[in-house]
């Protein structure tokens, strides 16, 4: 019965993410705001909305744990799951930007969410407003950076929501947020039912089930694209993906209820394999093949993934 509450919670959350990032770019139209704005910052806090209830649900309800394994393990799953199915598909090519700010930045806030958990066994109210505050200057940097490059390609915005009724807006807005939050509900009740009735830590079924799960809308996406031959993800988005889960998820959840510790596995493994799986990108990129993640590497980083993946349950 857990496993069908967490089915049930996770269709509820692809369903309610879905119509909340297209109610949200077409509200964005309404208000002129740019295509470059929506892209970078309406679309990337919409598309996080399903991790933030998640790990929000999750914190109010006393299990810090689900709250911390949910943006770990997805980290994770992007680089190792995601990219690498992807790269295995269809070798995927790297723009020379990629090294420049967005790794830098999800490099750096893995460190610095390292320390502020290790300090005190606690991400505080403080330390969350201070990843927020880091995302608003990486998002400024970003949107500068991008009107300086008139190539810029602002991917994944349906241009047909810019002429879409109020009424609709709202309707697909109150929908969004109803499959989230019972979305979410459901997820965290099922991932602590399930940790409960197996005998395993609420940590284990986050970083591994409830990650994929959360993972699943972009792994889709990029397994047809790379199908079809197309251009599978960039790369810079999936990292993107990952500063976001840190500095918003982490950032707000944190404002409204301090994320404790609870399970040590997290600071002594859990985090030490999402910063690894960042720093393995960089060697990555420059060898042997410059600026192409290929089959082999995608091998490499699936193969990972899954050691990673039998580590935490035998770890118990």
């Amino acid at each position: 019965m857990s496993l069908l509450w967490v089915i049930l919670g996770l269709i509820l959350l692809v369903v309610g993410g879905e119509f909340l990032v297209r109610s949200s770019v077409a509200l964005s139209f309404k208000f002129n705001i740019s295509k470059l704005v929506i892209g970078m910052t309406v679309v990337s806090f919409a598309t996080s909305a399903p991790e933030l209830l998640v790990s929000l649900q999750a914190a109010l309800d006393g299990s810090s744990d689900i709250a911390l394994g949910n943006v770990i393990g997805s980290n994770i799953a992007n680089i190792g799951l995601v990219l690498g199915i992807t790269a295995l598909i269809s070798p995927l090519g790297v723009d020379k930007n990629f090294y420049k700010l967005n790794w830098p930045m999800m490099m750096l806030l893995s460190v610095v969410l390292y320390f502020m958990l290790q300090s005190g066994n606690v991400l505080n109210r403080w330390e969350g407003l201070a990843l927020m505050i880091s995302l608003i200057i990486f998002l400024y940097i970003l949107i500068k950076r991008s009107k300086l490059e008139p190539e810029t390609h602002i991917e994944d915005l349906d241009e047909t929501l810019q002429v879409t009724s109020g009424f609709k807006i709202t309707l697909w807005l109150i929908i969004g947020a109803v499959a989230l939050y019972f979305g979410s509900e459901w997820l965290v009740f099922g991932a602590k039912e399930m940790a409960l009735s197996l005998g395993i830590s609420e940590r284990v079924i986050s970083v591994t089930m409830v990650a994929i799960g959360t993972s699943v809308p972009e792994l889709a996406a990029s397994v047809i694209a790379a199908l079809k031959k197309e251009k599978a993800i960039s790369l810079g988005n999936l990292i993107g993906s990952n500063v976001f889960n840190i500095a918003s998820v982490l950032g707000l959840t944190a404002m409204i209820q301090p994320i404790v510790v609870n399970n040590p596995k997290i600071l002594s493994s859990d985090i030490f394999w999402m910063i690894a799986f960042a720093a393995i990108l960089i060697p990555m990129i420059f060898a042997p093949k410059k600026f192409e993640i290929g089959r082999f590497k995608g091998f490499v980083l699936l193969a990972a993934y899954l050691v990673f993946v039998f580590m935490a349950f035998v770890g118990e």
